[in-house]
């Protein structure tokens, strides 16, 4: 019987650090994707339907905050808002894919190869890698959700990066404050 209990317990505290770590080995996971800018490693880290639906909802939110009440209550306005809609959440759908991000992660390239941010004298040297999750800290929310804070600089509120399990393994399913407020 005692035995039985052991291994049990055993079981039960592998278990425990499995699910405890996870969330840690995916935003390692995921900052050596980016820093690699390896896009096929980012869709194993990412539900990016989920991300997609998130950040769509939050440009719309956006937009009607600053179209304003006056542009609200004209007819006019339920067009515009529907444009803007469309073309908004068309911006998130091309950007938000492996692709996107790799386009985003390319560009992140040229923009540090133009300020001469490289890892060597030479002009074709490479550049020097992102790392946006350099200084990230992360908590659990719940036991089921996994939250990371990126800080963004002085004055803006840190991007919020949602993890929740997906099978067995963790995913950022959820940007928080990706539009400004």
């Amino acid at each position: 019987m005692k035995k039985f209990v052991a291994v049990l317990l055993v079981l039960l505290l592998a278990i425990a650090g499995w699910w405890f770590s996870g969330p840690y080995l995916t935003v390692h996971g995921l900052a050596q994707a980016i820093e690699q800018r390896d896009t096929s490693r980012l869709d194993r880290y990412v539900d990016f339907p989920r991300v997609r639906l998130s950040l769509r909802a939050q440009v719309s939110d956006y937009m009607v905050r600053q179209a304003g009440p006056d542009v609200a209550g004209s007819p006019f306005g339920a067009l515009l808002y529907g444009l803007g809609d469309q073309l908004g959440g068309a911006a998130v759908d091309t950007m938000i894919t492996p692709l996107g991000i790799g386009a985003l992660l390319q560009g992140h390239a040229l923009y540090k190869r133009g300020r001469n941010e490289l890892q060597g004298d030479g002009a074709l040297a490479p550049t020097q890698s992102a790392q946006p999750l350099k200084q990230a800290k992360g908590r659990f929310e719940r036991l089921d959700r996994f939250v990371v804070d990126v800080d963004r600089g002085p004055g803006q509120p840190p991007l919020q990066v949602v993890l929740e399990p997906q099978g067995l393994r963790w995913q950022v399913v959820d940007l928080r404050n990706a539009v400004p407020q």
